[in-house]
């Protein structure tokens, strides 16, 4: 984004470290605050309907007994282990993406099953057990990305950006900036790409802040905190959808968990932006 805008990455980043800093110590607050408030009644947890359900899907008959740590386990966690250095290393050295990352982990679930003496039948149906919960999200993303996709071919983004650029022209530096950063709030939910969005809005929104004199650097912040907002609900977002999934918590739900705190993480980044914006 800075390379976009035309500045160098270290402009700006004193605020983004302090925003990083607010905003992790605020997400670890909220996090153990619903922790502890679980911990002491457990019917307010998000999932409490789902508790009897979710026990019996992680832990089966064992939920009163405690496993063994036997050396096919710890084999099997080093090789869990291992198959994330394999794919870092892949996509950081040998330019790896998802074709080569699903194959070290099949080859890694495959030695696992071997490892643990899984039948063919038991691995097979553990296989598809675990795909099974993914399953969906995979459609979810494939759909919401279509849609993306449809927006782009049809010039539909472009036209949006076109008329934000006409809105924000000629705005004070504090309203263009917050202008800035609920444009790039929408364009992150419409350009699930973090690169792709900056490229298409910096070369944009740099210039037009040099009208209204502000600092192209927070144009940067504004984006990046605009498409890190936008990352912890999208539902393109794999790792979101994912991770939901995996933990078997409704998206609805997690929704409304996380709304007050996506409502404090906007107001920190407002508030920051307009800050910067009057310096």
């Amino acid at each position: 984004a800075a390379n976009a805008a035309g500045i160098p990455f270290t402009q700006g980043m004193l605020m983004r470290v302090l925003l990083l800093i607010v905003g992790y110590v605020l997400c670890v607050f909220w996090v153990m605050r619903y922790a502890r408030k679980v911990r002491a009644h457990p019917e307010l947890s998000v999932v409490a309907d789902k508790m009897e359900e979710n026990r019996a899907h992680f832990l089966g008959n064992r939920a009163n007994t405690l496993l063994e740590f036997t050396a096919t386990r710890k084999w099997v966690l080093l090789i869990f282990a291992a198959s994330f250095a394999v794919m870092i290393y892949g996509v950081a050295v040998l330019g790896w993406w998802m074709a080569e990352i699903s194959g070290v982990f099949l080859a890694a679930a495959i030695i696992v099953g071997v490892i643990t003496r899984m039948g063919e039948e038991a691995f097979t149906s553990t296989f598809i057990d675990g795909a099974r919960d993914l399953l969906g999200v995979a459609l979810i993303i494939g759909i919401a990305r279509g849609i993306v996709v449809v927006m782009d071919n049809g010039m539909i983004t472009h036209t949006i950006l076109h008329s934000a650029e006409s809105l924000v022209s000629g705005l004070s530096t504090t309203i263009f900036i917050n202008v800035t950063y609920w444009l790039e709030v929408l364009l992150s939910f419409l350009v699930p790409s973090s690169s792709g969005l900056a490229v298409l809005t910096m070369p944009i929104m740099a210039p037009l802040a040099d009208f209204a004199h502000v600092q192209r650097d927070l144009v940067v912040t504004a984006y990046q905190s605009a498409s890190g907002i936008v990352n912890l609900v999208t539902p393109t977002s794999a790792v979101v959808m994912g991770g939901l999934a995996i933990a078997r918590v409704p998206y609805v739900r997690y929704l409304k968990w996380v709304a007050p705190l996506l409502l404090i993480l906007t107001l920190l980044n407002m508030a920051a932006l307009s800050i910067g914006a009057m310096m």
